[in-house]
């Protein structure tokens, strides 16, 4: 026979019944296993049957089509689900087989003639156990019999989400165990044996990746209410499964961009340290090293020759100075002077004149409705830090001969554009270089945006909008 699920019958509510039989048999067609409602339903006691061949007990009974399907389900990894009328019995049954493990399990129960009036009379039957089951999730609804270790596999859920050909039938636990995922059985089963073990847990509860009949994992869900019998042995578990592949692929997908997002900041900041220190250790080495070799030169001088001792001492002097400007410059560059002395929109102005005193390119910068009091001194920092680095990279790769600098707001948020009329770039290179990166990673930190508009020969916009510190 094949395995089905069951018209379930309620005695004491909430708990079911299940009435579809089961049994079990090997390659030789020999049986191995016959449950209780097996029995009522077919009138053969299992110790008469367990232990001799399903095929001479039966023999000229069995329609043709149970032969047939039955060495089709030893055959392949699906179940086989059926409905047949058998003259002897007088009855129609409802029929699922499946194999696992060399052995061929038949879930079977009587049902009415195939028509349109079973699938209502089935939701009817099923009303009851619905009222309990919505409440957990209304994905794929089962009820667990912990005592016969037989799973009632409810309305179709599982055909819809995993592929399996059962609906309202009766599968054995060792098919649901066949289906776990190698690595997580053990520690789901564990989770199983607590129920009976512990006799306290009232809800089973469990993720865990399920194989689905085109051989494929399912990351599943399973939530259930436990339900006690009369000396406190866990007997039953009614509850759902809920298909949660795309959420944790979706969950997968952003961890690894917010790994790989601290990648690229990481990398950007060692980036841009590296690359200071590079500056400035030429800064030291081949401008102030070589100033400072020639002071000392010329006051070596002084010492030997005393004639001419004033004027090398002059020259020392003026070299000396030359130094301490140059000092000045790059602190200038590495330290921002605290806002509370000299304001945001000062800061930018005065580094935009330093470069303008070496370098020819016109830079212009204007406010628009924004106060610099709206701005607290870690986002102030990190607008300038943002227009100093890109200044850098307008100077350094544009060839421009104008930029702009437009600091304004626009309801809730700072908005800041930088833009130069200079040879422009491709959008593969930009998202490559360390400067935008570097820019970016600051942005992330604010919970801004960043967006770049260039092209070659059209120049370079780039936007940054950040939210207004929550007053």
């Amino acid at each position: 026979m094949t395995e089905q699920a069951d018209h379930t019958n309620f005695t004491v509510s909430p708990v079911t019944d299940i009435t579809a039989g089961l049994f079990t048999v090997d390659k030789k067609w020999t049986v191995t296993g016959w449950n209780e409602a097996a029995e009522k339903l077919l009138d053969v006691r299992s110790k008469d049957i367990i232990g001799k061949n399903l095929w001479a007990k039966f023999a000229g009974a069995i329609p043709l089509k149970f032969y047939k399907v039955y060495h089709k389900a030893f055959l392949q990894d699906t179940p086989i689900h059926f409905q047949e009328y058998w003259a002897e019995m007088g009855t129609w049954f409802d029929v699922i087989a499946w194999q696992s493990d060399n052995k061929l399990s038949v879930s079977f129960q009587k049902c009415e003639p195939p028509g349109p009036e079973t699938r209502e009379q089935q939701l009817k039957t099923l009303n009851n156990l619905y009222r309990f089951i919505t409440e957990v999730t209304n994905d794929c609804l089962w009820e667990w019999d912990l005592l016969t270790k037989e799973i009632f596999w409810i309305d179709g859920g599982h055909k819809r989400a995993f592929g399996y050909p059962i609906e309202n039938a009766v599968i054995s636990q060792k098919f649901w165990e066949s289906r776990l995922h190698p690595d997580d059985k053990r520690r789901v089963l564990a989770i199983l044996n607590k129920i009976t073990t512990e006799k306290e847990l009232t809800v089973w509860e469990a993720e865990y990746r399920f194989r689905k009949a085109n051989n494929e994992y399912a990351y599943i869900h399973d939530r259930g209410h436990v339900i006690y019998g009369k000396d406190n042995t866990a007997t039953r578990i009614i509850g759902a499964t809920q298909d949660i592949s795309e959420k944790i692929l979706l969950e997968r997908k952003l961890e690894e961009e917010r790994r790989t997002r601290q990648i690229e900041i990481t990398s950007a900041v060692l980036t841009a340290q590296e690359n200071e220190r590079a500056e400035i250790g030429k800064e030291l080495h081949d401008n102030l090293n070589q100033v400072l070799a020639v002071a000392k030169m010329y006051l070596q001088m002084a010492r030997r020759d005393d004639k001419n001792s004033k004027a090398y001492l002059e020259k020392t002097s003026g070299f000396i100075v030359d130094v301490i400007k140059e000092i000045r410059r790059i602190s200038k560059h590495l330290i921002v002077p605290k806002t509370d002395i000299i304001g945001l929109f000062d800061n930018i102005k005065n580094l935009i004149f330093d470069l303008r005193e070496i370098n020819p390119i016109r830079i212009k910068f204007t406010e628009d409705g924004i106060h610099e009091d709206e701005i607290d001194e870690k986002l102030q920092l990190t607008i300038y830090r943002i227009i100093q680095e890109q200044v850098t990279n307008i100077l350094k790769h544009s060839e421009a001969t104008a930029a702009s600098i437009k600091l304004g707001k626009e309801k809730k948020d700072i908005v800041l554009t930088i833009a130069d009329n200079g040879k422009g770039d491709t959008s593969n290179s930009v998202k490559k270089g360390v400067g935008i990166i570097n820019i970016k990673s600051r942005v992330a930190l604010c919970n801004g945006t960043v967006t770049v508009a260039t092209a070659p020969g059209k120049g370079y916009k780039l936007k940054v909008v950040m939210p207004l510190p929550a007053e």
